[in-house]
């Protein structure tokens, strides 16, 4: 592994947050696009780091190379998870840096941590339809797709379905 996985620095927030914002951009999983409202949300890195732990992917030089939220319980960064439960939330890679396996190192991060919550049973999250690389990660890592979760969080768009996943632990 060419990268280091770990809790992000301060300093580094703005950068992260750009790659995530880019990373859903570039895309195209923002319905409205450069004026789209979760745009300001990918971005405010230190709003997640404030109430959740934000891990990042940095290379030998620190360059940023992806990001993930792991929220290791129920409460203000949750959209999913229960008592008992962790989630992931925006995960995304720099597409310069896709193939390198930081996708999988991210997931991976956040399933050891979630391993490590006291009480912890299941790691849940949500994913776009048209996010297929991140769900072959989610299913070789032994995530279930567990539609009976799937929810919509724009009600004035009932077309935008978010799809769930679940790993046991």
């Amino acid at each position: 592994m060419d990268f280091t996985i770990r809790v992000v620095r301060r300093q580094e927030h703005a950068e992260l947050g750009e790659v995530i914002a880019q990373a859903y951009l570039v895309d195209g999983l923002l319905a409205f696009g450069e004026a789209d409202w979760y745009l300001g949300e990918l971005r405010d890195v230190a709003k997640r780091a404030s109430s959740a732990e934000v891990l990042v992917a940095v290379d030998a030089e620190g360059t940023v190379l992806g990001g993930v939220t792991f929220v290791p319980s129920p409460g203000p960064m949750a959209d999913l998870a229960r008592a008992g439960e962790a989630e992931i939330r925006m995960l995304a890679v720099d597409r310069a840096a896709r193939g390198r396996g930081v996708g999988e190192a991210l997931v991976r991060a956040c399933v050891d941590r979630a391993r490590a919550v006291a009480g912890c049973v299941r790691i849940v999250l949500s994913t776009q339809s048209a996010m297929h690389g991140a769900h072959r990660i989610y299913e070789r890592l032994g995530f279930r797709r567990t539609p009976e979760r799937d929810w919509n969080p724009i009600p004035e768009h009932p077309e935008f379905v978010l799809l769930s996943y679940a790993l046991e632990l």
